[in-house]
């Protein structure tokens, strides 16, 4: 009787460890399956919550199938103590394994309300913009210039909020000035500067922040990463330049940055001017006569007297030869890659072709042939605005 009893007791364990290891094995086929998700959402993780609200969230949400579940294989992970808070893009179809790696990994949001601050080179704007999971694309649901227009509600709704996300966008060709006059208006850094950095060495590019950052610390970040760029670009620079170092090098691609938006045009414009250097040639551009007379505070908003492009100013390359003693602008690296590797040509003129870019050229006869053609382009654009000046 005891032998038949202990043999019952040991075919039932025998059947639990298998009726257990069989839903081990179904649980961890679910947790590693594709979700039931259709579409993608934005998870929002508060601080100090725990995996069992998002649990509960993602079931609500319809992201995941089983919340158990879920909570087993983030704790058998040994990811459930690692919960990040903020706002996580979680895709169409994500596994329950998938999501509970977005929300520990860490690192800055993927999704949420996002704060851009736009420093360009004729002005600040301010955007509000949410993250549409759908599309993975930012709408646009404020914009403002914080200097002349009112703060609109949808900003200081969301700045009031923990996870919003800042950035500062600089532009390619802003001045240092510029830069430091931006960050005087952003409400969400902290701290002041006293002084503004030299020109051309601050790198343009998207930079995120964190709310009270100090403005200092911006400019630092911006400053090391122009460093690193420069110097990247000259140690892979062209053979025979005309520019003894590094700060000659930015010089140029400061010019080349303020007389062309065209990307394409880039290392062609920097090919006129290394001609022009060579042959000792006068560099002539119309950038450098305006830096002059601005010296980087501000933009000067009308057409270069006659007079000015023959005032004698450190900058004015009408005037002095070769280039002048600091950049003109921030360029960005496009440019600075331009400068230190530029295009062959024999190229040594180029004046606006009327579509945005210029129209190039090696002789004295072609260059006025190409400057006739542009006369021709501004007084048909002025007759035209006159036209439709009268008609209104």
């Amino acid at each position: 009787m005891w032998k038949h009893l202990v043999s019952n007791v040991l075919t039932l364990f025998i059947v639990g460890l298998a009726a257990l290891g069989g839903y081990v094995a179904w649980a961890q086929a679910q947790y590693t399956a594709a979700g039931p998700l259709k579409s993608a959402i934005c998870v929002q993780v508060e601080s100090g919550t725990n995996m069992r609200a998002v649990a509960d969230d993602l079931l609500a949400e319809g992201a995941i199938s089983n919340g158990a579940i879920f909570r087993l294989g983030a704790e058998y992970s040994d990811k459930a103590a690692l919960l990040k808070a903020g706002s996580f893009l979680v895709g169409e179809g994500a596994s329950m394994a998938d999501i509970v790696d977005i929300v520990t990994r860490g690192g800055a949001s993927t999704c949420g309300t996002e704060v851009v601050f736009r420093v360009g080179v004729n002005g600040q704007r301010v955007e509000v913009r949410e993250l549409e999971p759908a599309t993975s694309r930012f709408e646009t649901v404020a914009s403002f210039d914080p200097a002349e227009e009112a703060v609109p509600a949808e900003y200081t709704d969301v700045t009031a909020e923990a996870d919003t996300r800042y950035r500062i966008a600089v532009a390619e060709g802003v001045t240092s000035w510029q830069v430091v006059e931006a960050l005087k208006a952003a409400d969400f850094l902290e701290g002041s500067v006293e002084d503004v950095p030299p020109e051309g060495t601050l790198a343009p590019d998207s930079y995120e922040v964190r709310t009270g950052t100090p403005k200092a610390d911006v400019l630092a970040r911006m400053a090391e990463a122009q460093e690193v760029r420069l110097a990247g670009a000259w140690a892979n620079r062209a053979e025979g330049l005309p520019l003894e170092s590094p700060e000659e090098a930015l010089i140029l691609a400061s010019i080349i940055e303020k007389e062309t938006a065209v990307p394409e045009e880039r290392r062609t414009v920097a090919s006129v001017f290394i001609n022009r250097l060579n042959r000792g040639i006068r560099l002539q551009t119309d950038p450098t006569v305006i830096y002059g007379i601005t010296e980087g505070q501000g933009v000067l908003g009308r057409g270069i007297r006659q007079s000015e492009l023959q005032a004698e100013t450190p900058w004015n390359t009408y005037v002095i030869d070769g280039l002048p003693p600091t950049p003109i602008a921030n360029p960005g690296l496009a440019s600075i890659e331009a400068a230190l590797d530029p295009e062959t040509t024999n190229l040594i003129f180029f004046v606006a072709d009327g579509t945005g870019g210029h129209a190039f050229a090696e002789t004295l006869d072609e260059h006025n042939a190409n400057v006739s053609r542009w006369r021709e382009i501004e007084r048909e654009r002025e007759a035209e605005s006159n036209a439709a000046s009268d008609d209104g």
